[in-house]
């Protein structure tokens, strides 16, 4: 047992004798009742005792989050769960920042929303949106950028290319100019599994 583990015990231990020297107290005109009380109480704090437990393992069963493994050099593989959704979703930090995207390999580029950019230092009003882009939503207005710095779990990438969407975009897209530079890109057992 760590210290904080020592500490939350104690402090966990200290209020049950004080629940029940309360009920101990306020009860003895009426100890059947107060004894129903008492075992309901203890019932409750030994189920949350037990849930604060077990949370990281039921927060990874109920909300998986992306795994990276690094390997020899700058290198690793990714594991990112299927959202309940069917998306892919992957928090990257873009210039020290993090942000999250969509996984599009429909997408032919790593495009941030006015939002994001925003977030990661760039002024979206002082762009300029020379390229046009085909969306579910039409077409929207785009400008080139370069990101000085991107990170994917521990592969960093300097310099990359990417684009600010100038329409009405609510999350950020990872494509396939950033997804072109894995080695492998797979889907198996509703994880996306990329290794550089």
């Amino acid at each position: 047992m760590t210290g904080d583990d020592t500490a939350s015990f104690l402090y966990l231990s200290l209020l049950g004798v004080a629940i029940l020297g309360y009920f101990i107290a306020s009860g003895r005109q009426r100890m059947g009742k107060t004894l129903r009380q008492l075992v309901l109480w203890g019932l409750i704090f030994v189920g949350v005792a037990a849930v604060a437990a077990m949370w990281p393992d039921l927060r990874e069963r109920i909300a998986p989050r992306q795994t990276f493994t690094a390997s020899d050099g700058s290198g690793g593989s990714l594991s990112v769960p299927q959202g309940v959704d069917g998306h892919y979703r992957v928090r990257m930090a873009v210039n020290g920042v993090p942000v999250d995207f969509i996984v599009d390999t429909g997408a032919s580029d790593l495009v941030l929303s006015e939002r994001d950019a925003r977030r990661v230092g760039i002024d979206p009003d002082g762009l300029a949106y020379l390229g046009r882009a085909q969306t579910a939503n039409g077409t929207v207005p785009m400008a080139r950028v370069r990101l000085d710095e991107v990170s994917l779990g521990g592969i960093e990438d300097r310099d990359v290319g990417a684009s600010v969407n100038g329409g009405d975009m609510d999350v950020s897209l990872l494509g396939m100019s950033y997804l072109s530079r894995f080695g492998r890109i797979g889907i198996e057992d509703g994880r996306l599994e990329l290794e550089r």
